[in-house]
């Protein structure tokens, strides 16, 4: 027995279509593409969503709205859940610790949402304007 004389098991596959081959085989004169048209010319098949010169339905649609890749990696924080963490320097891994961040965030922004008393130091993270106010007013600070 050699390599280049195996071949495959009786019956595990079907037999190609054979076209043209009279009205008994079912794919005779026609071979199965009906009568005249273009679909049954050699070639005669056109783009998908093709309507015959009409306007195409994906065109005849208005195109609404945009969802951003990135937002499933972006986060915010507000001050009211920073205040939730103990004390120390907070990022982005700890934020993802405390369970306030999706693990896939690769990016997070504390927002000046809510209030903070507490001193923490922030670092690695965006803040807005208005949190490191609030942050750098409780005694905390912000490294960038």
């Amino acid at each position: 027995m050699f390599l280049n004389t195996i071949g495959a098991r009786d019956g595990s596959r079907p037999a190609k279509r054979r076209l043209g081959r009279g009205i008994g085989s079912t794919l005779g004169k026609t071979s199965g593409r009906g009568h005249k048209g273009q679909k049954a010319r050699a070639g005669g098949f056109h783009k998908v969503g093709f309507e015959g010169g009409q306007m195409p339905l994906q065109r005849r649609l208005p195109k609404v709205g945009f969802r951003s890749a990135k937002k499933r990696f972006a986060a915010e924080v507000t001050l009211t859940q920073l205040a939730k963490i103990a004390g120390g320097v907070i990022g982005l891994v700890e934020l993802k610790e405390a369970g306030l961040v999706p693990s896939v965030a690769k990016t997070v922004k504390i927002v000046a949402t809510g209030s903070i008393s507490g001193a923490v130091s922030v670092r690695g993270v965006s803040v807005t304007q208005g949190a490191r106010a609030a942050i750098e007013a409780a005694g905390g600070k912000v490294e960038s």
